[in-house]
This record gives C-alpha cells, sequence and structure tokens, in this order.
C-alpha cells in the first residue's frame, strides 16, 4: 500500500521528533505540528484535517520517512493515509476515515459561476475569515485596518485586524484572504511595529503563500525620495512567496482617505468572491459590489411582489466647474472640465472619476453616500453628494448640463472642496450638548427599568433633530456665511429639543434657555425660508426654530412699544422684502404718535430717509433730536429691496436693544 497522505491529530507535543525523521514534510511550530505547502497538493500550510492528498514526487521520495515519523511519534498524533497506486486515489477509492468530506472538498474546490441566491450563499458559507495587516507609525495605518474591518462584514466576511508588531509569520500560509496597510517611515524604511516581521518575511526560509490572496494599500508621502516603499516591499515579497495579487497595489500621498476608501471597495469586493475553499471567483466582484451597494437588490417575492429596477441612463455631455484652493501659496480659482458621463452616477461618484483619471490632487471629503462630513454646494444646493444623481442637480440643456461645484459656506476652507468643521464643534460644545438627566418614572422590563416617555413627545423630539448633516443644516442659514458669533440652526434646534426632553433636569434646563436667548442665539437668525426649503426634514427644524424665537421674543422683546416695533419690523421684511418703514411707524407709533412727530421733525426723516439695510438704525442717537441736528444722518434706503436677508439681523439687534 501506498501513502496518499498525512495529517496531524490534536494533542501534539511538539517534541520534534517528526520534524528530525522527516523535515522536507513536517515543521514544528510553537503549539503544534504543520504539514509543509511545498509537499501538499493544496499548498495550504496546516496540520493538513482536511487531508489533502500528497504530491507524487513528495510520496516517491518521503514516504519512508514519513512511516518514521509517525513511528516516532510519542503520542501517536501523525495519521498516515493510504492509498493505492503511483497517483493520488479518488476520494472514493481511498482508505481514508469519511471519504464523503474528502469529495465534498473536490467538488467545492472546483469553480462554479454563482448568481442571485447562490450569490448570497458565497457570501455566506465556509471559511468567511480575513486578516488586515497593519505597518503603522503615527496610526494612520492601523486607523484605515479598523475602518475597513468593520465594513468588511457588509461583504461576508469576517475580518480580524492584525498588527504586524509579534505576529507570527508560519501561520499566514493558513490565511485564505489577507489586506496589507503599510505607511514608510523615513527614507523607504519600514514602520517600528512591521521591521521584525519584513525581515523574517525577507528570509530564503519564509513559508511559501500558494492559498493566499492578498492586496496592498501604501501610505507615504511624495515629498520623500523612496515614496510608499514599504507597500511596495509587502506588495513584491507576497507575490515572490506564491501568493495571489487580487487588487493592485494603491499608493496614497498624504491625503490618502479618497484613494483608501477607492482601494477599499475593490479590495474587499474581490476578498469575499473567494470561496471558502479558497478559490477565487473572479466574475462574481462586480456583483458583490452591487450586492453591498444595494443597486440589485430584490423587492417582495411572490405573485404579489416586485422587483427595483437597476435604473440606468445615456451618457450625457457634463461641464463641471470646482472650485479649487491651494492653502499653501493662498491661491485660489476654479477648473473646469467637460466630460460625457452617465447621468445615473452620483455626484460623489463624479468627483471620484475625476480625481482618478484627470487630477489627483482634486480634494474632497470622500465617504458612504449618507457621511454627513461630505456636503458640498452645487449649484446654489447644498447637498450630500452621494445621495444625489448628476441628472437632478441641474436641468439638461442641448443634450447637456452644467455643474458649478463649491464648498459649503459659513465654513473655511482647508483645501479645495474641503472645509474646517471644528468650528461649528466649537459652537456646539459652547452650548454644553451633554444630557444633565432628571429623575423620573421607569418601567420594569425584561431588560431591565427603562424610562419612558410619551410617544407624541418622543416622536417631535426625534423629528426635530432627524437631520442628515450638522455642517450642511449650519450652512443654510442666511446669516451663518456673515456672521462668526451665530451658533447657528444645527446648535439650536438641538439645545431647544432638550429643553423640551423630559429627560433634562430643571436646573439643566434654564442654562439651555439663556443659550437660546443669548445674542448669538435664535435672535441672531434672519430667514427661517432659506431652512425650511432645503428639504423635508428641514422644515421641521424650522417650525421648531420659529417656536424657539417666538418663546425668546415672548420673554424680552415684546414688552412694551419697542418690543412691537421689533416684532412689525420683522413681519413687514419677511411679508414684503422690502424694508417698508412706513409700515412699521404706523403700526407702532398710531395716530397720536405720529401727530407729534410732525412737529419734531423725525416723520419727515422717516418718510424720506429711514435706514440703510444692515446699518444701525439710528446714527448716534442724532436722529431722536429736534432738526436740523438729525437732518441728513441716515442714508436714503426708504422702500428698498432686500437682497440679503443676513443684513436685516443688523437692524432687528440694533432695534431691539431700545435705541
Amino acid at each position: 500500500m501506498a501513502i496518499f497522505s498525512v495529517y496531524i491529530e490534536d494533542g501534539c507535543i511538539v517534541c520534534d521528533a517528526c520534524e528530525e525523521a522527516a523535515p522536507n514534510v513536517f515543521e514544528v511550530t510553537d503549539d503544534t505540528c504543520f504539514i509543509k505547502p511545498d509537499v501538499r497538493i493544496d499548498g495550504g500550510y496546516d496540520r493538513n484535517e482536511g487531508k489533502s492528498g500528497l504530491k507524487a514526487e513528495v510520496i516517491s521520495a518521503f514516504s519512508d520517512d514519513i512511516l518514521d515519523a509517525a513511528d516516532a511519534c510519542p503520542v501517536d498524533v501523525i495519521i498516515v493515509v493510504e492509498g493505492t497506486g503511483e497517483e493520488p486515489p479518488e476520494p472514493e477509492e481511498t482508505a481514508a476515515p469519511e471519504p464523503e468530506e474528502m469529495m465534498t472538498e473536490e467538488v467545492v474546490a472546483e469553480p462554479v459561476e454563482l448568481s442571485g441566491d447562490d450569490l448570497e450563499g458565497l457570501l455566506a458559507t465556509g471559511d468567511r475569515s480575513m486578516s488586515i495587516m497593519f505597518g503603522s507609525q503615527s496610526g494612520n495605518s492601523e486607523d484605515l485596518a479598523a475602518k475597513f474591518a468593520k465594513r468588511a462584514s457588509g461583504y461576508g466576511l469576517d475580518a480580524t485586524v492584525v498588527d504586524m508588531d509579534g505576529f507570527d509569520l508560519s501561520t499566514l500560509p493558513s490565511m485564505k484572504r489577507v489586506l496589507i496597510i503599510c505607511s514608510t517611515w523615513g527614507e523607504g524604511e519600514m514602520p517600528d511595529n512591521a521591521e521584525e516581521l519584513w525581515q523574517q518575511a525577507s528570509t530564503d526560509s519564509a513559508p511559501k503563500l500558494p492559498g493566499v490572496h492578498f492586496t496592498v494599500l501604501a501610505l507615504g508621502d511624495t515629498s520623500y525620495e523612496f515614496y510608499c516603499e514599504s507597500g511596495k516591499d509587502w506588495d513584491r515579497r507576497f507575490e515572490e512567496l506564491g501568493a495571489t495579487r487580487l487588487v493592485e497595489r494603491v499608493d496614497c500621498d498624504v491625503d490618502y482617505d479618497s484613494a483608501a476608501a477607492a482601494w477599499a471597495l475593490d479590495a474587499l469586493a474581490a476578498m469575499a468572491a473567494v470561496d471558502g475553499n479558497g478559490t477565487f471567483h473572479e466574475d462574481q466582484v462586480e456583483a458583490i459590489k452591487d450586492y453591498v451597494s444595494g443597486a440589485a437588490a430584490a423587492g417582495a417575492a411572490g405573485e404579489d411582489g416586485f422587483v427595483v429596477p437597476n435604473i440606468t441612463t445615456e451618457a450625457i455631455q457634463v461641464e463641471i466647474n470646482i472650485f479649487r484652493y491651494n492653502p499653501v501659496t493662498a491661491a485660489s480659482g476654479r477648473d473646469t472640465w467637460i466630460c460625457a458621463l452617465p447621468g445615473h452616477m452620483s455626484v460623489l461618484e463624479v468627483l471620484r472619476v475625476l480625481k482618478a483619471t484627470h487630477d489627483g490632487s482634486l480634494t474632497f471629503r470622500d465617504g458612504t453616500c449618507d457621511d454627513p462630513t461630505t456636503a458640498i454646494s452645487v449649484n446654489g444646493r447644498l447637498v450630500l453628494p452621494g445621495n444625489v444623481r448628476l441628472d437632478s442637480v441641474a436641468p439638461t440643456r442641448d443634450g447637456g448640463l452644467r455643474l458649478r461645484i463649491e464648498p459649503l459656506p459659513a465654513f473655511d476652507v482647508l483645501r479645495d472642496l474641503v472645509v474646517d468643521h471644528w468650528t461649528l464643534e466649537r459652537k456646539r460644545e459652547s452650548a454644553k450638548p451633554w444630557m444633565v438627566a432628571a429623575t423620573r418614572e421607569g418601567a420594569d422590563t425584561a431588560q431591565g427599568v427603562m424610562g419612558t416617555m410619551d410617544p407624541v413627545t418622543a416622536t417631535s423630539l426625534h423629528s426635530m433633530t432627524d437631520f442628515s448633516s450638522a455642517p450642511l443644516l449650519h450652512s443654510c442659514s442666511d446669516a451663518t456665511p456673515h456672521s462668526e458669533e451665530y451658533l447657528g440652526p444645527s446648535v439650536l434646534v438641538g439645545t431647544w429639543a432638550r429643553i423640551h426632553d423630559p429627560r433634562t433636569a430643571d436646573s439643566n434646563r434654564e442654562g439651555l434657555q439663556t443659550v437660546i436667548d443669548s445674542r448669538n442665539g435664535i435672535k441672531a437668525e434672519t430667514d427661517l425660508a432659506s431652512i425650511r426649503r432645503q428639504n423635508d426634514s428641514s422644515r421641521v427644524v424650522a417650525e421648531a426654530l420659529l417656536d424657539a424665537r417666538t418663546s425668546a421674543l415672548s420673554r424680552d422683546s415684546f414688552n412694551g412699544r419697542h418690543g412691537k416695533h421689533v416684532w412689525w419690523y420683522t413681519w413687514t421684511v419677511k411679508s414684503s422684502g422690502r424694508v417698508n418703514d412706513t409700515v412699521i411707524y404706523r403700526q407702532v407709533l398710531g395716530p397720536m404718535g405720529l401727530m407729534g412727530n410732525l412737529f419734531s421733525g423725525v416723520t419727515a426723516r422717516m418718510v424720506f430717509g429711514f435706514t440703510r439695510t444692515g446699518g444701525k438704525v439710528f446714527n448716534d442717537l442724532l436722529g431722536m433730536f429736534a432738526p436740523p441736528a438729525g437732518i441728513g444722518k441716515m442714508p436714503k434706503q426708504f422702500n428698498s429691496q432686500v437682497d440679503n436677508h443676513h443684513e436685516v439681523v443688523a437692524i432687528f439687534n440694533e432695534v431691539d436693544g431700545r435705541f
């Protein structure tokens, strides 16, 4: 009888007896013994529990050594599987235990075409483990590894983040899927946590990797001579050791977010196309991308079911004008591209295409379609670019359309379309957004005592804070681009919600109300219409802010004649769009007031020259004195058009200050 296979059962005591008897077949590790990949048909590196056959030349040369090793094993965990003939026998002809399992392995290992339900089976069955190895000096590679590990579950992968520091190189051949994210340190050197592993992998004794599928993301800095050298080294070494590259290496500059995100989309889909036996189904990669994105998701099944169509459109000519800013030279300008693109592409996908094919220095925040930080301005509309189709942001004329893409207003621009959100975070911090809870009643549930809330109240609180992006909502206001102090709608609506949250302690509610009533609170907002027209959820936000402003004015600005003046001034501007002061003083002063002002000259000055939109109501109070002291002190802006609603806030606050 000839040897067909050999494997190691549990219980190895790592005594080195087998390796001494057959060093070409056995390799003792720290805690067990492995069958080397060079001698196995499947190229695996483990205890060969799957009983893969040995290569014919190995059987011919080392059969006696294998039998000697089995005899020398003091705990009898080396199991030799015998068969007939020179060639490895078919599974049903072997004397190996559980031949049915061997037959199943042979069948599954063959590439098969998958689609529909089979695709779901591919993503949900068998070994779905994946290792993400990182080499990091400053933490960027480690952060990316953790980020992509979270996304992997959506591809049916069980990802493990692996620090190269202390990694056991001998376990690498047993891994089917490996992502490598490595930065370069100094002049082309490995990061500190990767140096030792690299030295081991560079030796001639490094294990072969015929069953490993890999791809590399390299981080570096183009200002250095050896740009991304460490990533290039790992990419080359894995190929030399026999591993299969599924996605080409991507080299990233210091601005790596966009390139890394694009690499992850391709890498995760490719790794997901590797089945439980280590077979790569290349034809399923695009199907997996569609499946994960939901583009190919089906609706309800059955006679009354439906299938959501994958809607595509013909290519259209697009003229794309993008704002550019270089912080190094402080130079700004615009770049224009004319491209033929499918109309169903999202604006975010368009930016990715431009960066990948036209200008790699184009900078924007990349992320998922609903990532709140990606918000930009497209043709004057504030949008999340991943949620907006190309053909929906502008009318198509003569078979083409024009896009004007700019960064969000109300923020400092860092580079191109990327703005600094830190100013908004500081304002949010100043509003003390943390919860100071009150003692309240609860219900005893299976999960323990849980607080209760009236459903109507809960729905109201949720709806007013259910906006897609705080930076986007902040930029909707006409006032925020012109006032660095104004807290902005996203901060104020959150504060207003916490005031009405029954969970808020009374001691904290008073402080929150002070934020709403402050000079930089809701009274600094100019026109809620700009917020209301943004989208459906913004209408609820606008209603909440209107309630907040009414509440603030009712406490300190509706009292007395001047409070009424403020109310009517605001009302007439919003209703007519004009600074129509005749309406104001007629309503505020009344007939007796008008008669009195006829003799003081105030009426004449209000008729022929009241105030400049955005300026002071009275210049140094001179307009209150008898003529001719105040004549000519106020510019002629009677019944003037209000072009910029934010300018109204200056008059509003001045009048509210009781002159």
